[in-house]
C-alpha cells in the first residue's frame, strides 16, 4: 500500500457536486409581465411524479392503433408506390433500424401513400405509430404520445406526469429496445429533425413523407419521389368519388383530371364536391371551373405554384356551396388556416362566438364531408386534460383559405383563432396536470398568438416547468423584441422580459452569455428602479449565480455577501427571497474553498427553513442535503453520510421513493459512503440506483449519466481500475452525443477516463489524453478556470508517474502561481498544489527540499482546514514519507506513530487512510532498522487489509508485497521467494501481465529466489 498522495484534483461529476437552492417565485411587476424567480420555474413538488416503467419490460397493449384515421377508400395508381415501398424496406441489408422516405410536392398524396402502406401491412408489425413531423417541437410531442398509449393501463398516470422530453425520451428508448415497429414521420420539413432519432434506433422500420429532396442520401436513404397521378389514375379517381352516371363520361373525366393537373388533393375535393352538392354533374362542373376568375388562382399563394393555382380553383367552388349549405363552416375553415395544419382539439372552437358547440360540429362535419378538413376522434382510454376530438386541414388548403380572405378579413380571423387559444390555456402551467392541454396546444398557440400577449408567456412558462429550456429562450426572444419595440428598452416591463431571457439562457446551458446579459442589465434596473427594487435585487442574486457557473465561485461568493443585508432589510430577514441568497450565499462560500464556513452557514440557515417553511418542505429538506454535503466537504465524510441516511427515509415519505431529489440523496449517500471508507459499499449502491434512474428519467438524461460516472469512479476506487476505465470509455460517446464534444461534463468524463487509465498501469497514455483535453479545456472554459487548472495539475501528475519527475515538478511550480493568484494563497486547491510540487520535487531526487516545502505547508493546512481535516493528516503523512526519503528514518517511523491514532480517532480504526498510515508506520519501522518488527506488523496488518478492502485489492496485494519483502529483510529468503510465487499470479490476473507492478513482483521474486539458493547452498 503507497504512501497517501496529495493529487486530489480529479473532478467528478455526479451528485455530490449537486446544489439544489431554494425556490419562490417573486412578486410580477405589472399584469403583463412578471419577474423570473431567483431559480427557474419549477415543478409542484407537492405531487409526487411517478417513474416511467422500465421500458424493455412494456409491451404492446393488445388493440393498440397509432394511424390518424382510416385510409382513403379510393385509391388508385399507387400501386408502384407501394411496391417500392415494401422492397425498399424489406431488401435492405443489415440488422439495424431500416429507413424510407416518400418525396413530392404538396397534394400529391405522400401521406395517404404512407397511411395505405402502414394500414395494408399493419399485420406484419407488433406496433405501428404515426408522428406529425413538421417541426422538432410536434416530433417530441408524437413520440411522448406513443410513451402514453404504449403505459396505458401499465402506468398512465406516470406518462401523464413525465415531461415531453422525458416522455419522449423513454419512447426512444422503448422502440430501441423492442423490434418488429413501423414508426411514420410525416411531412418532415428537415433531415436534421428526424436524424438524431434514427441514430438511436437499431431495430424496427422507420417511414417518411417529405417535401424536402436534399440531406437523405447521407443516412443511405433513396427517397421514391412520388409524382403527379397518371392520366387513367386521374379519371379512375375521379370516376369512383363522383359515382355513376358521370363515371362513365370518359371525355369529361379526362378533361376535368387535366384542369386539375393530376393533383390527388385537387381530384379528391372536386370528386368530394359532385358527389356532395344536388343537381351537380361533371359536365357542369366543368363549366364552374372554368367561370372561376383567373386571379382566384394564379396567385393563390406568394409562391403560386401550379398546386397551390389548382387548389385555389376548385376550393373557390367548394367555398361557395358550403357558404350556401352552412356559412358557419366557412367561418370554421378561415380559423383553421390560421392554427397549426395538425391536432387542432375541437373542443378549442367550442367557444366560438355566436355559435354553440352543437353547431360547431354540424360546420365541422360538413368541412370533413368536401375533403376540406379530417377529423380524428378520441383514442380510447383518454387521459384527464388530454383533448377529444382533433380536426387537421391540409397546408394547401391554409394557405388559399387565408390568401383569399381580404387583409381586414385576415386579421379578424387570426384574432379570434388566437383568442379562442388563450381561453383554452390552463390558468396554471408549472402543474403537472395542465401539461397534456398544453402540449396540444403548443404549435397551435405558437402560430395565432402575437408576441407580448399572456399566452405566449404561459407557453413560456409551460417550456420551462416542463424542462424545454431552449425553446423557452425562443419564446422569450419574442417576448422581449416585442417589449424592446413597444414599451421600449427601458420600461420595466422590457427589463424583466431581458432578466427573464438570460435566465433561460442560462438554464439552457450558456452560463457565460447569463452572466453577461444580467451584467449589463443590472445598472439598467438600479438607474430605472432604484438600487433596493425587489427586482434590481433579484437581477444581482441572477448575476452571482451565473457569475459562479463560469467558474468565478469567490466573485459569487462576494456580490452574495453584499446583496444578503439589503434583502434582509427591503424584504425581511425571514422572506423567502432572502433565505434563497442565504442558501446561495452558503453555496458559493463553499464552492470558493471555505466548506467549513459553508457548513456553519447551512447549519445556521435550517432551523430558520423548519421555522418559517416547516420541517418537511421541500426546500428544507434541500437545506438538509446542503447541510450534509458541506459537512463531508468540511472533513467530516461520516457525518455528511449518517446526515443523508437520516434524510432519505423523509425524502422517501415526502416526495416518494421514485422522486428525482430521492434520487439525488440516494447518489449523495453513496458519494459520502465511499468518501468516509467504504467504496465497495459506494460502489454497490451506485449500481442498485443507476437502474432506477434509468427507469425513472431515461438512459441518457444527464442525471443517468451522471450516475454511471459515480459507478465507475467508485468502482476503481474499490480496487478495480480497469473495469472503471472500461465504464467511463463506454460512457464518454455517449457523453458526447447527447451534450456536444465539448460539453463540460463531456470533459469531465474525459478527464475521469484518463486518470483510471493512468490508474489501470498506463501512465504515459493518461498523460497524452490529459495533454489533448487540456486545449479543449482552455477553449471551451479559459485559461484560468478551476477545471483548466485541475487539468493542468493532472497532466503534471501523470507526466511524472509516466517517468518525467523533473518535468511533473516544473509544471506545478508554473501552475503554483496561478492558482494563488486565480484562486488565493490559501485555497484547498492551492494548498494541493504546494502539495504536489512538494512531492515531484522529492521524486525529481530532492527529499530534504521536499521534505521542507510539507513542513512548510502543514500550518497553513492546519490553519486553513483544521488539524483533523483529512487533506492535513495526508499532509503530516507526506511530510513523515519524505523525512524518510531525506535520510532520518526513524524521525519518519516516529511521525506515522504519531499520525496513528489521530487517524484512528478522525476516521475509524479500518478507514482506507488508517491502513495506509499503519502500512506507513511498518514501512518505516523496517528502514529505521528494525526489520522483523517491520514483518510483524505487516503480518498484523494483512487480515485486516483482505477484510476491508478484498483479498484482490491492489492495497491488499501491495501489503502483501511489503510483507514478503521484509520477511526476507528479517532473515528468512526462502518465505520470501514463497511468497512472491504465491503472490505473482494474483498480480498478473489482477492488473496483468506488463502492469508495472507486477513486474515489480517478477523482479522480487527472481532477487529473493537467488538469495535463497545462495543461502541454501552456502548453509550445504
Amino acid at each position: 500500500m503507497s504512501s497517501a498522495g496529495d493529487n486530489t484534483g480529479i473532478s467528478s461529476s455526479g451528485d455530490q457536486a449537486r446544489n439544489v437552492q431554494l425556490q419562490a417565485k417573486s412578486s410580477g411587476q405589472s399584469p403583463m409581465y412578471q419577474a423570473a424567480g431567483d431559480l427557474s420555474i419549477h415543478h409542484d413538488s407537492s405531487v409526487p411524479r411517478r417513474p416511467l416503467p422500465h421500458a424493455e419490460r412494456v409491451p404492446v397493449p393488445p388493440g393498440l392503433n397509432g394511424l390518424p384515421r382510416r385510409p382513403a377508400a379510393a385509391f388508385v395508381g399507387r400501386d408502384t408506390a407501394l411496391g417500392d415501398l415494401r422492397r425498399a424496406l424489406d431488401d435492405k441489408p443489415g440488422t439495424g433500424v431500416i429507413s424510407q422516405a416518400v418525396l413530392g410536392l404538396g397534394g400529391v398524396g405522400k401521406s395517404e401513400l404512407a397511411l395505405q402502406y402502414a394500414h395494408r401491412h399493419r399485420a406484419d408489425y407488433r406496433l405501428v405509430w404515426w408522428i406529425d413531423a413538421d417541426s422538432p417541437d410536434r416530433i417530441r410531442i408524437g413520440l411522448a404520445a406513443l410513451a402514453q398509449a404504449l403505459t396505458c393501463g401499465i402506468d398512465s398516470v406516470a406518462a401523464e406526469q413525465a415531461t415531453v422530453e422525458e416522455a419522449a425520451a423513454w419512447a426512444v428508448s422503448w422502440l430501441a429496445a423492442h423490434p418488429g415497429w413501423l414508426v411514420v414521420f410525416d411531412n418532415v420539413e428537415e433531415v436534421a429533425d428526424v436524424e438524431p432519432y434514427l441514430a438511436r434506433l437499431t431495430h424496427g422500420h422507420v417511414l417518411i413523407t417529405t417535401r424536402r429532396d436534399i440531406g437523405w442520401q447521407h443516412l443511405d436513404i433513396t427517397p421514391v419521389r412520388l409524382e403527379l397521378l397518371s392520366r387513367p389514375a386521374a379519371t379512375a379517381l375521379l370516376a369512383g368519388l363522383i359515382g355513376p352516371p358521370d363515371a362513365a363520361n370518359t371525355g369529361a373525366l379526362q378533361d376535368l383530371a387535366e384542369q386539375l393537373g393530376d393533383l390527388p388533393l385537387a381530384l379528391t375535393q372536386a370528386g368530394a364536391y359532385i358527389a356532395r352538392t344536388p343537381r351537380m354533374t361533371l359536365t357542369r362542373y366543368l363549366e364552374l371551373l372554368k367561370d372561376v376568375p383567373a386571379r382566384m388562382y394564379a396567385t393563390a399563394t406568394p409562391a403560386g405554384g401550379d398546386a397551390e393555382r389548382v387548389v385555389a380553383k376548385v376550393l373557390t367552388l367548394s367555398h361557395a356551396r358550403i357558404h350556401e349549405i352552412n356559412p358557419l363552416a366557412i367561418r370554421v375553415l378561415n380559423l383553421l388556416a390560421c392554427y397549426a395544419p395538425d391536432n387542432l382539439p375541437c373542443s378549442v372552437l367550442d367557444a366560438l362566438p355566436e355559435a354553440d358547440p352543437l353547431q360547431v360540429g354540424e360546420a365541422l362535419a360538413l368541412l370533413q364531408s368536401y375533403s376540406l378538413i379530417i377529423l380524428t376522434p378520441s383514442p380510447t382510454g383518454l387521459q384527464p386534460g388530454e383533448p377529444e376530438d382533433l380536426v387537421s386541414v391540409h397546408r394547401l388548403i391554409q394557405a388559399v383559405t387565408l390568401h383569399q380572405l381580404t387583409p381586414d378579413q385576415r386579421d379578424h380571423s387570426r384574432q379570434v383563432a388566437a383568442d379562442l387559444i388563450l381561453a383554452a390555456l390552463p390558468d396554471d402551467p408549472d402543474t403537472i396536470e395542465a401539461w397534456p392541454a398544453y402540449r396540444a396546444l403548443l404549435p397551435h398557440a405558437r402560430s395565432v398568438l402575437p408576441p407580448g400577449t399572456p399566452g405566449l408567456r404561459r407557453l413560456a412558462a409551460y417550456l420551462g416547468a416542463s424542462g424545454d429550456y431552449s425553446t423557452a429562450v425562443q419564446l422569450q426572444q419574442d417576448l422581449y423584441s416585442y417589449a424592446a419595440a413597444t414599451l421600449g428598452a427601458e420600461h420595466p416591463d422590457t427589463l424583466t422580459t431581458r432578466h427573464n431571457l438570460a435566465v433561460w439562457t442560462g438554464l439552457a446551458g450558456d452560463a457565460e452569455a447569463a452572466r453577461d446579459q444580467l451584467a449589463a442589465l443590472l445598472p439598467l434596473r438600479e438607474r430605472i428602479q432604484g438600487i433596493e427594487h425587489p427586482h434590481t435585487l433579484t437581477t444581482r442574486n441572477q448575476l452571482a449565480r451565473w457569475t459562479g457557473q463560469v467558474g468565478d465561485a469567490a466573485a459569487a461568493r462576494d456580490q452574495l455577501a453584499a446583496l444578503l443585508p439589503i434583502r434582509g432589510r427591503v424584504l425581511g430577514a425571514e422572506h423567502p427571497e432572502t433565505l434563497i441568497t442565504r442558501n446561495s450565499l452558503a453555496s458559493w462560500t463553499g464552492e470558493a474553498g471555505d466548506a467549513t464556513a459553508a457548513r456553519d452557514q447551512y447549519a445556521a440557515l435550517l432551523p430558520l427553513c423548519e421555522r418559517v417553511l416547516g420541517a418537511e418542505h421541500p426546500e428544507t429538506l434541500t437545506a438538509r442535503g446542503n447541510l450534509a454535503r458541506w459537512t463531508g466537504e468540511a472533513g467530516d465524510a461520516a457525518a455528511a453520510r449518517d446526515q443523508y441516511a437520516a434524510l432519505l427515509p423523509t425524502r422517501e415519505h415526502v416526495l416518494g421513493t421514485e422522486h428525482p431529489e430521492t434520487l439525488i440523496t440516494r447518489g449523495n449517500l453513496a458519494h459520502w459512503t465511499g468518501q468516509a471508507g467504504d467504496a465497495a459499499a459506494a460502489r454497490d449502491q451506485y449500481a442498485a440506483l443507476l437502474p432506477t434512474r434509468e427507469h425513472v428519467l431515461g438512459a441518457e438524461h444527464p442525471d443517468t449519466l451522471a450516475t454511471r460516472g459515480n459507478l465507475a469512479r467508485w468502482t476503481g476506487q474499490a480496487g478495480d481500475a480497469a473495469a472503471a476505465r472500461d465504464q467511463y470509455a463506454a460512457l464518454l460517446p455517449t457523453r458526447e452525443h447527447v451534450l456536444g464534444a465539448e460539453h463540460p461534463e463531456t470533459l469531465i468524463t474525459r478527464a475521469n477516463l484518463a486518470h483510471w487509465t493512468g490508474q489501470a498501469g498506463d501512465a504515459a497514455a493518461a498523460r497524452d489524453q490529459y495533454a489533448a483535453l487540456l486545449p479543449t479545456r482552455e477553449h471551451v472554459l479559459g485559461a484560468e478556470h478551476p477545471e483548466t487548472l485541475i487539468t493542468r495539475g493532472n497532466l503534471a501528475h501523470w507526466t511524472g508517474q509516466a517517468g518525467d519527475a523533473a518535468a511533473a515538478r516544473d509544471q506545478y511550480a508554473a501552475l503554483l502561481p496561478t492558482r494563488e493568484r486565480v484562486l488565493g494563497a490559501e485555497h484547498p486547491e492551492t494548498l494541493t498544489a504546494r502539495g504536489n510540487l512538494a512531492r515531484w520535487t522529492g521524486e525529481a531526487g530532492d527529499a530534504a527540499a521536499a521534505r521542507d516545502q510539507y513542513a512548510a505547508l502543514l500550518p497553513t493546512r492546519e490553519h486553513v482546514q483544521g488539524t483533523e481535516h483529512p487533506e492535513t493528516l495526508i499532509t503530516r503523512g507526506n511530510l513523515a514519507h519524505w523525512t524518510g526519503q531525506a535520510g532520518d528514518a526513524a524521525a519518519a517511523r516516529d511521525q506515522y506513530a504519531a499520525l496513528l491514532p489521530t487517524r484512528e480517532h478522525v476516521l475509524g480504526a479500518e478507514h482506507p487512510d488508517t491502513l495506509t498510515t499503519q502500512h506507513n508506520l511498518a514501512h518505516w519501522t523496517g528502514e529505521a532498522g528494525d526489520a522483523a518488527a517491520a514483518r510483524d506488523q505487516y503480518a498484523a496488518l494483512l487480515p485486516t487489509v483482505e477484510r476491508v478492502m478484498g483479498a484482490e485489492h491492489p492495497s491488499t496485494l501491495t501489503t502483501r508485497h511489503n510483507l514478503a519483502s521484509w520477511t526476507g529483510e528479517a532473515g528468512d529468503a526462502a518465505a520470501a521467494r514463497d511468497q512472491y510465487a504465491a503472490l505473482l499470479p494474483t498480480r498478473e490476473h489482477v492488473l496483468g501481465a506488463e502492469h508495472p507492478e507486477t513486474l515489480t513482483t517478477r523482479a522480487n521474486l527472481a532477487y529473493w529466489t537467488g538469495e535463497a539458493e545462495g543461502m541454501e547452498s552456502g548453509g550445504g
